[in-house]
């Protein structure tokens, strides 16, 4: 079983993710000059059928010839049900995989799209004599793949993160939605929150699995209030950072799931009682009255090793 706080995969800095479509060239020149932690070039929903082969190229010519400084680079392929998805990894792997940090998988149903990808990944690194692994991030966006999200989360070693798809998913379940992420009236008809299910769903099997956890985009670029408001919803259940289809919404998605001075001065006592306590020989760990254990001092060593990245960053 994988530690549910585990430092690695959590600690990578993931608080905004600014998508960019791959047939835009001038859109990626300025992503990657961008405050967002990472950039998603889009080979699925932003780009058309017909010029999936010139994204293709685009996304190689990025990696080749642009720098991303301290930006994760990922790109979406499109999803296993079309006949772009394994030219989608072939094509661009095998040109620049070294130069990958994540690859994105969209509409994932099950495990066996984990297995796929992951099992093609690895013949592609083995062939390129590549050693460092490229990561996997997915994306829970239909029926199934919410019923399926505890067998995705724990399908492949190098899953990092489960991301959250409100679009596609509403599309799934016919339910209706006015515009991706927003709230509207049939948020204000529902008692509660509409999509608390799936959300807190992800948020438990990515945190089962060691995983990182991101909530969707937001479409209303015009709406700053609004968008605040979705991105502490998703940081109060437990994500750790949220799609972006804008500049302008990376400021307060990077403010937002950022941690607050607060918790990071707990973190670093938790961390000073925990090292105290270990030079004194002493097994049980106290703060302010209060018992440490095991799961606070991992979520500790998170939430500094976070900050830290974040200072690099800013």
């Amino acid at each position: 079983m994988a530690d549910p706080f585990q430092v690695g995969s959590l600690a990578r800095l993931e608080r905004s993710a600014l998508f960019v479509p791959s047939s835009r060239w001038a859109m990626i020149e300025k992503a990657t000059r961008s405050p967002a932690d990472a950039v998603i070039l889009d080979l699925e929903d932003g780009v058309a059928p017909t010029e999936k082969e010139q994204g293709r190229a685009a996304v190689i010519r990025a990696l080749q010839e642009l720098d991303f400084g301290p930006r994760l680079r990922i790109y979406r392929i499109n999803s296993l049900d079309t006949a772009f998805a394994y030219r989608d990894l072939i094509e661009v792997i095998e040109a620049v995989g070294d130069r990958v940090d994540l690859v994105m998988v969209p509409k994932v149903n099950g495990p066996e799209d984990v297995w796929f990808v992951d099992r093609l990944l690895s013949q592609i690194e083995l062939g390129r004599g590549q050693t460092r692994r490229i990561g996997l991030e997915v994306q829970i966006e239909t029926a199934r793949g919410f019923l399926y999200a505890r067998e995705i989360a724990a399908a492949a070693p190098r899953l990092e993160a489960l991301i959250y798809g409100p679009g596609d998913y509403a599309a799934s379940l016919r339910a209706p939605l006015a515009s991706i992420g927003e709230r509207d009236e049939h948020d204000a008809l529902y008692p509660g929150h509409r999509w608390h299910a799936i959300m807190h769903t992800i948020v438990a099997a990515a945190r089962a699995n060691g995983l990182r956890c991101l909530d969707g985009p937001f479409a209303g670029i015009k709406a700053p209030e609004e968008l605040e408001h979705a991105a502490r919803v998703a940081r109060a259940l437990g994500f750790d950072g949220k799609q972006v289809i804008h500049p302008t919404q990376i400021a307060a998605v990077n403010h937002v799931f950022s941690p607050p001075a607060a918790e990071v001065a707990w973190a670093e006592a938790v961390l000073h009682a925990y090292a105290q306590a270990v030079a004194q020989g002493r097994g049980a760990v106290s703060l302010e009255g209060k018992m440490i254990d095991a799961a606070n001092i991992r979520m500790a060593q998170v939430l500094v090793e976070q900050h830290r990245r974040i200072q690099q960053r800013d």
